[in-house]
C-alpha cells in the first residue's frame, strides 16, 4: 500500500460485507480469520466483474500469496466495504492491493498475488490481452 491509512476512494472496485455474529470471538470483535473471507468478497468482485470471469476457459485463479495488515478492530454489529485495486499485472499473475473499511475507518489493509491456473495441468497460465486490458483499468494513476 502507499498510504498507511487509505480512503475507500482510493479504490476503483468496491464490495460491502454484511458482519454476522459468528464471525465475532471471545473478545468481542471479529476474528482474525474473517478478514480474508472480506478479501476474498472484493477479489471475486474483480475476477468476476459484471459476471464476466476475468480467467480463461479451462482456466482459474490460485491465490499465491496473502499478506494483511491489522490496523483496528471490526465489531459487530455491521456492516464494512472492501476497496481494491491492480497493483501488478505479471504474465500470469495479478497483485491485488485491497482495504476494509467499517464506517469510514480503515481496519486493515493488503496485499495479495492470483496466479491464472490450466485447470488441467495445474500449470501458470499466461492472462489473455483481454483480461490484462481489464486489469489495467483498476490500476492506480501513475505517480
Amino acid at each position: 500500500m502507499t498510504s498507511p491509512s487509505p480512503s475507500l476512494k482510493d479504490f476503483p472496485t468496491h464490495a460491502h460485507d454484511k458482519l454476522r455474529y459468528a464471525d465475532t470471538d471471545r473478545q468481542g470483535h471479529v476474528n482474525n480469520s474473517v478478514f480474508a473471507t472480506l478479501l476474498e468478497t472484493g477479489r471475486v468482485e474483480v475476477i468476476y466483474a459484471n459476471k464476466a470471469a476475468l480467467h480463461d476457459a479451462g482456466c482459474s485463479f490460485v491465490i499465491a500469496s496473502l499478506l494483511i495488515d491489522f490496523l483496528d478492530e471490526i465489531h459487530w454489529p455491521g456492516l464494512v466495504d472492501i476497496g481494491t485495486r491492480v497493483g501488478k499485472i505479471g504474465r500470469s499473475s495479478v497483485t491485488l492491493e485491497q482495504a476494509i473499511f467499517q464506517q469510514d475507518r480503515c481496519v486493515a489493509t493488503s496485499k495479495s498475488v492470483i496466479v491464472q491456473v490450466d485447470s488441467s495441468t495445474r500449470r501458470s497460465s499466461p492472462l489473455s490481452e483481454a483480461a490484462v486490458a481489464r486489469l489495467s483499468t483498476l490500476m492506480p494513476p501513475a505517480a
